[in-house]
């Protein structure tokens, strides 16, 4: 018998809608629907916007994604192009 599916939270944070921040929203985005759908929360946070929310976060570039929830707390820097290297890095487990 399974469970409730795990719900993640993730929170992505990005400087400015430049290329790089536009490929590492759509390559999130792709990530999570392809393994999470459904299942998923994702904020999109500009640091220009918003740098206060950075500091809680220490956020020290963008793109950064942040799993928020399920704890622990995990992070990965950069343009979320190498899926698995985000699933490791944020200790993302595909529920079947």
């Amino acid at each position: 018998m399974q469970g409730p599916r795990q719900a993640y939270v993730l929170r992505l944070f990005v400087a400015g809608m430049t290329a790089r921040s536009t490929r590492a929203v759509e390559n999130i985005r792709a990530i999570c629907e392809e393994h999470f759908a459904g299942a998923y929360e994702l904020e999109v946070i500009n640091l220009y916007e918003q740098p206060a929310l950075a500091t809680g976060e220490q956020i020290i570039a963008a793109p950064t994604c942040v799993k928020a929830l399920p704890l622990p707390a995990r992070r990965v820097i950069g343009d979320m192009s190498n899926t698995a290297r985000v699933l490791a890095g944020l200790d993302l487990v595909e529920h079947t």
